[in-house]
This record gives structure tokens, sequence and C-alpha cells, in this order.
């Protein structure tokens, strides 16, 4: 019995830490996501990265994960400020960045998820997103002779269930590791920064650090950021979830890696330049009874240290990530399990 656990962790670890998959960077903390339950192995990423970018997911037949989560944008997108979804419905929200997920324990703007297994299931189900059930995902699936062929080289069988396709969606995503833009290199002292930068740097942790803890550029947290209440989405953010008063307009503080690829800005992409968004740090904050602590003083900087920080903001643009071939569609796993090929 002993000897059959320790294959199963000389396994476990030599599959999640292998740097083809997964891997915790220098002076990261640990990710909250248990591999123990999903540890990965190749075969399951293809099948996930196949399925995300799928639009079979949907309904209509139109819409996969990256009609909103593009890789060339840190999939997020920049085509609109709210999703876009079947039958040309609009969301009410702007689409997230997906990186660095298992360092995360809630998902969505307002934490509605709180699993990455079960992440997925949320856009399939949506009526303004994918439209779809996931019985009739799990049917297509299983009537499809390359799916066949990719659960069986992921799973052991043919066989398509609801669990091991949304498992197999956080394998892909789990992948999805972004760290190695010029301020790690310049972390890993390998790189420098400019006047500049550096200054941006300073300012930045003065400022903004309290919300956008380094090195992942957020603490996963909620707050209420002081927007201007949308008067057409009304979006309450985290109350709508927690039911709780004390959670009215707080919504997930996004990470800031590359924030170069991921506009527009906030919850709903009302800002669709890093400039605007500092002006409403400094110039249009509104008050309420739950605005964020870090904002009840105003935040008093000049116009050259705006374009410092936003300088800074610019090496945490992690061009490995956004232009990696292995996140990119799967036309290569695709092609070598076609059944036309």
């Amino acid at each position: 019995m002993k000897s059959g656990i320790a294959i199963l962790i000389l396994i476990f670890f030599s599959v999640i830490h292998t740097s083809e998959l997964f891997y915790i960077p220098a002076h990261w903390p640990k990710p909250v996501y248990n591999f123990t339950k999903n540890p990965l192995i190749q075969a399951k990423v293809n099948l996930g990265r196949v399925l995300f970018y799928d639009p079979k997911l949907s309904k209509d037949y139109s819409i996969s994960c990256a009609s909103c989560h593009s890789p060339f944008s840190a999939f997020a997108h920049t085509d609109h400020d709210l999703s876009h979804g079947i039958h040309d419905s609009i969301g009410t929200r702007n689409a997230p960045a997906l990186m660095n997920l298992a360092w995360q324990d809630v998902f969505m703007w307002d934490g509605a998820i709180n699993h990455l297994d079960m992440q997925a299931l949320a856009p399939i189900s949506h009526p303004a997103e994918m439209g779809n059930s996931l019985d009739t995902v799990v049917q297509r699936l299983n009537n499809d002779k390359m799916y066949n062929s990719l659960f069986t080289a992921a799973y052991g069988n043919p066989d398509a269930t609801g669990e091991k396709t949304l498992k197999a969606i956080s394998q892909f995503m789990l992948t999805l590791i972004s760290a190695d833009s010029k301020y790690d290199r310049v972390m890993r002292k390998i790189d420098t920064f400019t006047l500049q930068e550096n200054n941006g740097y300073r300012l930045f942790r003065k400022h903004c650090e309290a919300c956008h803890k380094e090195p992942l550029f957020t603490s996963f947290g909620f707050a209420n950021n002081g927007l201007k209440v949308d008067t057409t989405l009304v979006d309450v953010g985290r109350a709508k979830v927690s039911l709780n008063e004390n959670d009215l307009y707080k919504f997930k503080i996004p990470t800031l890696r590359n924030i170069e690829y991921t506009y527009p800005y906030m919850h709903d992409g009302r800002y669709k330049k890093l400039s605007q968004v500092l002006n409403h740090y400094t110039k249009d904050i509104q008050s309420s009874s739950t605005l964020a602590p870090q904002l009840l003083n105003p935040i008093v900087i000049t116009s050259n240290e705006k374009v410092d920080i936003i300088s800074f903001l610019l090496t945490l643009s992690d061009k490995e990530f956004v232009f990696n071939k292995k996140f990119q569609y799967p036309k290569e796993i695709i092609d070598s399990f076609s059944v036309n090929k």
C-alpha cells in the first residue's frame, strides 16, 4: 500500500512540476489549486485546448471560449466593452483576462464561481454567452469521432462526461502562466528598469500596490473602486452573489499583468486607455459606503508621474505568453486526431 502511494506521489510531482506544463516561478506563493484531484497530463491539456477553441460548446455552434478570450489579448478581448454571445447577444460585463489561474480560488467579476473546474460551466450555460447545457455538449462530443480519440488518449476510454470535459478545460487553463515580462526579468536581476520605469515602479508601490500586490499584481479580493454606476447595467457586483449590502459595487480586483493587451478596462470595459484609468483614480472617485478604504484619501500625482506609472505598467507585458503557439488554436492536435487525415 505504501509503495503504491509513493508511486502516486512520484507521478504527481513529475507531472505538475514539468516546465512543459506547469511551474511555480521563483518567489511566487504556492498555488491554491488542488492538483491531486486533477493532475496535469499532456493528453488532457491537449483535449482541453481543443475544447477551448471549439464553437461546438455553444448552442448554435458559433461561440467558443476563445471567442471572448483571445490569446493575443492575454485571453481577454478587445473588440468590444461587453462580451458577445450566441444570436448576437450582448452580456453585461467585460471578458476578464485568463492567466495564472492556479493561484485563484474564486472566479468571475463577482466571484460567483469558487472552483476552476466549474468555471467553464458558467459561460456554457449562460443564455447571453454560449446558451447551452452541459448534457448537450457531452452528447455532441460523444458523437464526434475525433473527440472519441481525444478522450481515449486523455482518459483511457472514448466516453465524454461533464466532469471530464470541465476538468480538461481546466487543465489547459492551468498551463496559462505569465511570468516572463520585463518586470520578472528585473526581479531575477537579468534586466534593469529605465529611469522612467523605475520611477513608475516607485509610484506604483506607493499608490497602487495595496490592491494590486506583487508578484501576481492582484490580491484576488473584491473592492469598490469608486466607479460611477452605469445607469443602464446597474451592476451591483459582488452583492449580487453574496446578497450582502456591504458588497455593493465591489468587483474582483484584476491582475495588471499584460495590461497592455487587455483593454478595455474595468468590469464593464468603459475605459480604452490606461491614461483614462489613472484619471479615474485621481479625479473621478465616487464616494459611497462601500468605497475601498485605500481610496478614501485623494491620490495626488502629476501628469508626468502618470506617464511614468504607465511606463512601468508596460513592463508587465509578457510577449512570450501572449504569442506562445502552445496556447493558440490547436491546429496540430486537430490534424493529428482528425478522422479525415
